[in-house]
């Protein structure tokens, strides 16, 4: 098998994207890996990743759950997907644990692929939450996101989220969510409490809510 087979026969294995360490236990060598971008045959899409540069490229969530694994889709992203906001978010609402290295996450915005031709630039932009350890597994599910499993927050989760980052939110976005939650036959109410009383939100979310329920 030449080089280029095996390398596309490795991107297949892997979904689409495939990690330079993946070429190399292959046996193919970086060199070659840097030869076939150089002539167009693979992409590379960010540092150490690359995809077939002919063909579908992948979706956001599917760069999301291979170049992410440890990041949980949240707040503005979270209530677009529970149908709490019609508002469809520019950018990916992902929390990641503290522990997370910035530079890792490239100052949250992943240069994916540059068309070879057109002159645009096709970006995944990242609102990044760094949320503490002990809070970052709470409410934590998986959902699926057009075909692709990522972990979501629930949506006791995303709505405390909403309190305890009411400063990043707009007013509208905020007071749609809380209605829709409040409306929705979904909604786990004692959960709602539970998260509350952990992520430091409780009293306002209390007020809050017993107004939108009983009102």
């Amino acid at each position: 098998m030449d080089t280029r087979a095996l390398a596309k026969q490795v991107i297949i294995e892997k979904k689409g994207v495939a990690k330079a360490a993946d070429f190399v236990a292959a046996g193919i060598p970086s060199v070659d890996v840097v030869n076939m971008c150089n002539v167009g045959y693979l992409d590379r899409i960010r540092h150490g990743y690359y995809q077939l540069a002919e063909g579908d490229s992948s979706s956001e969530e599917q760069l999301l759950a291979i170049l992410i694994p440890e990041g949980i889709v949240c707040v503005e992203s979270a209530l677009f997907h529970y149908g709490y906001s019609d508002f469809a978010p520019r950018k990916w609402s992902i929390a990641v644990p503290r522990t997370v290295s910035r530079t890792k996450l490239d100052v949250d915005v992943l240069v994916l692929s540059v068309s070879r031709t057109k002159l645009d630039v096709d970006v995944l932009v990242l609102q990044t939450y760094y949320v503490q350890t002990d809070l970052y597994e709470l409410g934590r599910i998986t959902d699926d996101f057009d075909g692709v499993m990522l972990p979501v927050y629930d949506r006791e989760r995303t709505i405390c989220d909403c309190f305890k980052y009411r400063s990043r939110l707009d007013s509208e976005i905020f007071s749609k969510a809380l209605n829709a939650y409040a409306n929705d036959a979904e909604k786990n109410l004692q959960n709602l409490s539970i998260y509350a009383k952990k992520l430091r939100v409780y009293k306002k979310v209390t007020e809050l809510m017993e107004v939108l329920l009983n009102g």
